[in-house]
């Protein structure tokens, strides 16, 4: 951006700051679509096709042509679209296979590990890269050596919209043949990794449309993609009870048909996402020049990895990697507190995520415990997500960067 951002005055004051900000606004995306939405909609309810009606299959198609993969399957949620991924690459009971592992991070929504828990199989953690917040390739090579033969994915998480390390992934894929290497790309639609879209890097992957992501439905929906035939033709079978043909069931499958109300808004907003997208980038980077104006962050790498005491670690880009910013997040000291004289002031923000999933209660079976990845729980103790959407705008930046400002400025 060629906008030039000063440093706010230090005599500013909180009461001076304005209204408050929204972590996210929906009203302000729908007012700019209602017409094109509600005719879509309209559309359906005409035919009155709810269930896999023709604007799941154009939008399979055209999500599929956008992710640069040759298959694409509906589904009713991103985590039905994990599930559907590993268990159409035979993963776990699927393949009547009870010692089945899959790594994955353990910095991310619980979905990442309970839908392996889903399909049968053993979640596996490996630690992450305190630079990306995703999950590191060392680590998991770590994995692979002490626990052979018992790991048949890796699945790891595009987290906040950027991609992780790929090059290192298929590295280890070809090491390691067997292995399958599935994208949790719940929050990533639309970027990268050496401009090749995720969606189409791995085996399969799995998509969200989650109502706050950066693609969003009107409730639940979710997508598969996939370059294998065979994984497509699976997917399509287990989404409608294991059918193939009607009635007659060849497998075990579950009910995860996207509705066709929902691939109608999906299919009107797949037209805009990219330019959603920039965006997203150009307001990351005012973002990042806003804290760098007001001296109260700085920019990590891999070098210098940095701590700041008054003030933030703003986000980390790879070079290799086009971020879409599904979440602003920065590394914060003091980050409760902050958060909570956020919320004195109105300002949206949220932790993602606050415990990671081996310390949680429902996987404690697995026999982690607090300590096992250390880079995973002290992001977990610092990370914060600040507003981000298309449609922030630069004066309510303001607000967000001044209030963080008079924080660690003790006033």
């Amino acid at each position: 951006m060629s906008e030039t951002v000063s440093s706010p005055s230090p005599n500013r004051h909180l009461s001076d700051l304005g209204p408050a900000v929204p972590m996210l606004d929906f009203s302000r995306q729908f007012a700019g679509l209602r017409d094109e939405v509600m005719a879509a909609i309209e559309a359906v309810c005409g035919s009155q096709r709810f269930i896999l009606g023709p604007q799941v299959e154009s939008f399979e198609r055209e999500a599929a042509l956008a992710c640069g993969a040759p298959h694409a399957i509906g589904c009713a949620s991103g985590t039905d679209a994990l599930w559907l991924a590993l268990a159409a690459g035979n993963i776990g009971e699927i393949a009547g296979a009870n010692d089945h592992a899959v790594v994955t991070s353990p910095f991310s929504f619980f979905a990442s590990a309970s839908s392996i828990v889903r399909a049968g199989a053993r979640p596996v953690f490996a630690d992450i890269d305190p630079l990306t917040f995703n999950l590191s390739p060392d680590s998991v090579i770590e994995k692979l050596e002490r626990i052979p033969g018992k790991v048949k994915a890796i699945l790891p998480v595009h987290l906040f919209g950027q991609c992780a390390d790929w090059d290192a992934f298929t590295a280890i894929q070809r090491a390691n043949s067997e292995l399958l290497l599935i994208e949790d790309a719940a929050q990533a639609f639309g970027a990268t990794w050496n401009s090749i879209p995720v969606g189409s890097l791995g085996d399969a992957a799995a998509f969200s449309f989650y109502p706050t992501k950066n693609l969003s439905a009107f409730g639940d929906a979710g997508l598969m993609t996939t370059r294998s035939s065979a994984m497509d033709e699976h997917a399509r079978s287990l989404r409608a009870h294991g059918m193939r043909r009607r009635y007659f069931h060849d497998e075990m499958g579950w009910n995860s048909r996207l509705d066709t109300l929902q691939a109608a808004v999906l299919e009107v907003k797949l037209k805009y996402i990219a330019g959603w997208n920039q965006q997203r980038r150009e307001l990351a980077a005012r973002y990042q020049q806003l804290f760098l104006a007001a001296g109260i962050a700085i920019i990590p790498s891999a070098e210098k990895p940095g701590s700041i005491a008054d003030g933030v670690i703003l986000p980390f880009t790879h070079l290799r990697a086009q971020h879409v910013f599904h979440q602003y997040v920065v590394r914060a000291p003091r980050r409760d507190e902050l958060r909570a004289y956020l919320v004195e002031r109105g300002i949206g923000s949220e932790v993602y995520y606050p415990l990671s999933l081996h310390q949680q209660a429902a996987l404690a079976y697995l026999g982690y415990r607090t300590g096992d990845f250390p880079e995973s729980e002290r992001a977990a103790a610092e990370v914060l997500a600040l507003p981000m959407y298309p449609e922030l705008r630069h004066d309510e930046q303001d607000i967000v960067v001044e209030a963080i400002r008079c924080f660690y400025a003790g006033s």
